[in-house]
């Protein structure tokens, strides 16, 4: 079995510079009128624990979540474990969940160019339909980074594309570079509570994500207790739990 191994995005200055500006070019303004808080949980690059921990959790509770796949890690080894893969996929959209897309090989839009990228997606969203999977109407960068051109021809394609920046979808939010927060790392859950009671006070739709959910977790990962957590809270707090593809039906995208 093949290892996935760990990899660093672009963090330089002119990284981040450029991050800045592609989120002010190709826009497509939400709009958001909402008579109660939304929330989605999403899990990216869907491991075997999210696809089975993680969606038992949600589903004791009546819930859905969004999983974006990477169809190249499937069944492979990386820093979060076993990667999941088709028989996971085909029951989680059995059972409800919604099947996201990822790039292909977990590339790095930021540093791809735009037909690279396209082209990754492309090859991605191939393989989840020969997983019979419905086709994916919502997309997340891996690394939340993404260039100009990639931008631009990804917002043909889907609904909504998220990124990784805090903050909550509401009325002129960016659907082409959706903010969201991750349930990860020592201050995840206490983060994500905080948003959470945020977008409840705004009325807003908040997207979390994270990536494995184990105990211990991986650094980019939570724990089970932490998302039962938090998404008992949510139902407290009066939220709507939704897919992401719902949530960019519902927001205009």
């Amino acid at each position: 079995m093949s290892v996935v191994e760990a990899y660093e995005p672009d963090r330089s200055l002119k990284g981040k510079l450029r991050r800045r500006l592609v989120r002010l070019a190709h826009r497509r303004p939400a709009r958001v009128d909402l008579a109660r808080p939304l929330v989605t949980f999403s899990f990216d690059d869907a491991p075997v624990t999210a696809a089975e921990t993680g969606a038992a959790i949600l589903e004791q509770r009546g819930l859905k979540g969004t999983f974006f796949f990477a169809a190249g890690l499937a069944d492979r080894q990386g820093p979060m474990g076993l990667y999941a893969g088709e028989a996971e996929a085909r029951r989680l959209a059995v059972a409800g969940h919604e099947i996201a897309c990822h790039t292909f090989s977990h590339l790095d839009c930021g540093q791809a160019d735009g037909p690279g990228t396209v082209a990754d997606v492309t090859k991605n969203a191939e393989a989840l339909a020969r997983w019979k999977t419905p086709a994916a109407e919502t997309f997340a960068y891996p690394y939340g980074d993404v260039s100009s051109p990639a931008k631009a021809a990804l917002a043909r394609r889907f609904r909504l594309l998220r990124a990784l920046h805090h903050g909550l979808v509401e009325d002129g939010t960016d659907l082409n570079q959706a903010p969201a927060v991750g349930i990860e790392g020592p201050d995840g859950e206490a983060t994500a509570r905080r948003w959470l009671r945020a977008a409840a006070e705004r009325k807003a739709w908040l997207i979390l994500y994270t990536h494995d959910v184990a105990d211990p977790p991986s650094a980019w990962g939570c724990t089970p207790d932490a998302l039962a957590r938090l998404a008992d809270e949510a139902l407290a707090l009066g939220f709507e739990v939704i897919t992401a593809a719902e949530g960019a039906r519902r927001a205009g995208g």
